[in-house]
């Protein structure tokens, strides 16, 4: 069960391509989230999309669980990443996991002149995160377009998905570098509490040893309009699956 909410919060990790949607959500926009284990509500979770004064963006997730899982498995997950360009790609990237006992916190810097990420990986003994249980410093080569797992979930959101083409890109999570390729799936209507959406069916794939690649297939149901809102995602867990549905959302500022 471990990590699982963080695995559920994230849902994607895509690839790049040249032609690009509107981007509305660019602007400023927060995504609600409802996140079932079967017919248990087990948490929520928001994503959040913040312009900068200087054109960079923060790219913002929290997911927390409640009820009887709270008591039993707390769960507070944060990811922020600071991203520049059209392509939103990362300068850096923080995750801060607290999920029951497990504590910790993982950094990436990107040198894009020098070719290479910087990361970081610091698990702590307890909450209150004094004391360091294990911490491993990693230096990976990049060749200059790679992302960060949540960077990359905006990325694909841009992309033109009309076509049934795979795409395929590179992105640093955990220790290493990974090929990813994005699966197009076709069009599908869903239905979720908010209403009727006419979507495009997408898959990430991680190669290796990548941490989806240990959380089964993942799926995801954007909009098939400018907004590309992702109103549906699931993702297979040793014990069964997560269903993350859009129950709320706003674009334009969030301050």
């Amino acid at each position: 069960m471990k990590r699982f909410f963080f695995f559920a919060l994230l849902f994607a990790t895509f690839a790049f391509a040249e032609d690009m949607v509107n981007v509305p959500w660019a602007k400023g926009e927060k995504l609600s989230y409802r996140l079932s284990w079967g017919i248990i509500t087990a948490g929520s979770a928001d994503m959040l999309t913040i312009p900068l004064s200087d054109g960079k963006i923060e790219f913002m997730s929290i997911a927390r669980n409640n009820g009887a899982f709270n008591s039993i498995y707390p769960v507070a997950d944060t990811i922020r990443t600071i991203s520049v360009g059209e392509r939103f790609l990362p300068e850096s990237f923080k995750k801060i996991l607290n999920e029951g006992s497990y504590h910790s916190t993982a950094k990436i810097f990107f040198d894009r002149k020098a070719k290479k990420a910087v990361l970081s990986d610091t698990v702590f003994e307890n909450s209150k995160r004094k004391e360091i249980k294990r911490r491993v410093d990693t230096t990976v080569t990049i060749q200059g377009y790679e992302h960060c797992i949540i960077s990359a979930f905006y990325r694909v959101r841009s992309m033109d998905l009309s076509g049934k083409k795979d795409t395929y890109f590179s992105a640093v999570s955990g220790k290493k570098r990974y090929s990813l390729q994005v699966v197009i799936h076709g069009k599908e209507t869903i239905e979720t509490d908010l209403g009727k959406f006419d979507c495009i069916k997408v898959e990430p794939m991680l190669g290796d040893d990548g941490a989806f690649k240990a959380s089964g297939r993942l799926f995801i149901w954007l909009t098939d309009d400018a907004r590309r809102l992702p109103v549906l995602m699931t993702v297979k867990i040793p014990i069964g699956s997560i269903r993350g549905e859009l129950v709320d959302f706003r674009q334009g500022s969030v301050k």
